[in-house]
């Protein structure tokens, strides 16, 4: 692994974008393949469901430089800042689809990263000792545009360059060229119902998980919190390769803000249907998930009768809607301390949006951002995402030091890039999968307000894990 970035640079660097147009037929999983043969490769996206997200999917690898922030250091947002700021990108040389990444940094923000936020207790065990930031700078990347499908190799410009622009494109095309010739194998589909989950370990019993959801249900009623967001862990072997996984759930459950984040130590598998914020041209906006119902897959002779009646319970169940309205109170109360007064809009309401496995219900909130706001601002005002936290946010927070037993890391932090044009798409690490020393370890929660049902919730819990672990046994079978 590379050495952490030297945080004590200050000088602006300005870099220059040379980028070349591609038309191919490459298949995206190949494309995958080959690049998880290199060093530290990053992956964002790889799947159709970007073309109706953000629109673009990344790959990239071999790092220029890793910043790396960990738990028992201080002043994160202060070392992150000055690492962000030491590249800026000449923007006349910027010649990409507006809010395609241009290079800069992918990596990862860990959920423990809001007790540097807000002064909160540390009771949690953390047990898999990962970075709270790892953030990588990439100076050469294969961008694919899913709305235009055409390809674009993307080179930075350094001062220190042992090549030229044009050897790095070149590079990027003999990856392209390699990715033709490469075949993945097909991978079986996976029985979402064949889950031993007595083979599988937990974080915590279900009694525990229960009496929690107790004793979150006497905070509401004391008038503590509207609501809180409840995780258990799972944990299971695994023997395959990481990157089997990620293009397993890219092709049977593919989801917006899917990333693959390789750093050597531990491997990133999500399939992350949910933003935490994109950052185009200075406007922001956030899409909060409240509200999942199971959907079967169409092969099964009760499936149509069943997902329709999945869809209409959750749109309109009085809970569900209660829920997502907290929380876009609550991210219209975040934007309102880094966006220009009168420019927060909910831009999209309440709506169901279908996944392969779930039914999710979701809203998109949006503002100007001032001029003077750092992206370090921008963490302090938003992290981590408020579906993933709870109403109001601090003292949910509090509850969940309390009452999960062990760190959630990587798991409910974000994921995603971050441009040296200003530019920024993470998701919430929700659906994601540490695979680390053979071993996976997969998180799922869920809102638990005044009336939720613990039974129900733990059967909602066990339907989100389901089609994670399917993925996991079906590559190591």
């Amino acid at each position: 692994m590379k050495t952490p970035v030297d945080t004590t640079v200050t000088k602006t660097i300005v870099c220059a974008l040379h980028c070349k147009k591609v038309r191919s037929s490459v298949d995206l999983s190949a494309l995958s393949e080959v690049f998880s043969h290199l060093q530290s490769p990053a992956i964002l996206g790889g799947n159709p469901a970007k073309k109706d997200a953000d629109g673009f999917s990344y790959w990239t690898a071999v790092p220029k430089q890793i910043f790396q922030f960990h738990s028992n250091q201080q002043n994160p947002f202060k070392k992150m800042q000055k690492v962000l700021s030491k590249y800026k990108l000449d923007i006349s040389s910027n010649l990409l689809p507006d809010g395609m990444f241009c290079g800069g940094w992918i990596g990862y923000l860990g959920y423990e990263l809001g007790r540097f936020v807000e002064n909160l207790p540390e009771t949690t065990i953390d047990d898999l000792e990962m970075p709270l930031i790892h953030l990588s700078f990439y100076d050469r990347v294969i961008g694919y545009d899913h709305r235009r499908d055409t390809f674009w190799l993307l080179a930075l410009q350094l001062p220190d360059d042992s090549e030229t622009p044009k050897q790095k494109l070149a590079s990027l095309e003999e990856l392209l060229s390699q990715a033709q010739q490469t075949t993945v194998k097909t991978q079986q589909p996976a029985d979402l119902a064949d889950i031993d989950f007595s083979q599988i370990k937990s974080n915590m019993t279900k009694n525990y998980y229960l009496e929690a959801i107790e004793k979150i249900k006497r905070y509401i009623y004391n008038g503590d919190v509207y609501q809180i967001n409840f995780t258990q862990r799972f944990e299971s072997n695994y023997k395959s390769r990481p990157i089997d996984l990620f293009n397993w759930q890219n092709h049977y459950n593919p989801c917006s803000y899917s990333a693959y984040i390789d750093t050597g130590d531990f491997t990133i598998v999500s399939t992350s249907p949910e933003m935490f914020i994109t950052i185009e041209n200075g406007t922001i906006s956030t899409k909060p998930i409240k509200g999942t119902r199971p959907r079967i897959n169409h092969e099964n002779p009760t499936a149509k009768k069943t997902n329709e009646k999945n869809f209409d319970e959750l749109i309109k169940s009085e809970k569900e809607q209660a829920e997502l309205n907290m929380i876009i109170d609550l991210e219209r109360n975040d934007l309102g301390r880094i966006c220009e007064y009168g420019t927060i809009k909910v831009v999209k309401p309440r709506k169901i949006e279908t996944y392969p496995t779930v039914f999710h219900a979701v809203a998109a909130i949006a503002g100007r951002l001032r001029n003077e706001i750092s992206f370090a601002d921008i963490l302090k005002a938003m992290f981590p995402g408020g579906s993933i936290t709870g109403a109001p946010k601090v003292s949910s927070m509090k509850i969940i030091e309390q009452l999960e037993p062990t760190a959630r890391g990587v798991y409910t932090g974000a994921i995603g890039f971050i441009g040296i044009d200003g530019n920024a798409c993470l998701n919430i690490a929700i659906r994601t999968i540490i695979i680390k020393e053979k071993t996976a370890y997969t998180q799922v929660g869920g809102g638990i307000v005044a009336d939720s049902e613990p039974q129900a919730e733990w059967d909602e819990t066990i339907t989100k894990a389901r089609a994670l672990l399917a993925g996991i046994n079906s590559v190591n079978q």
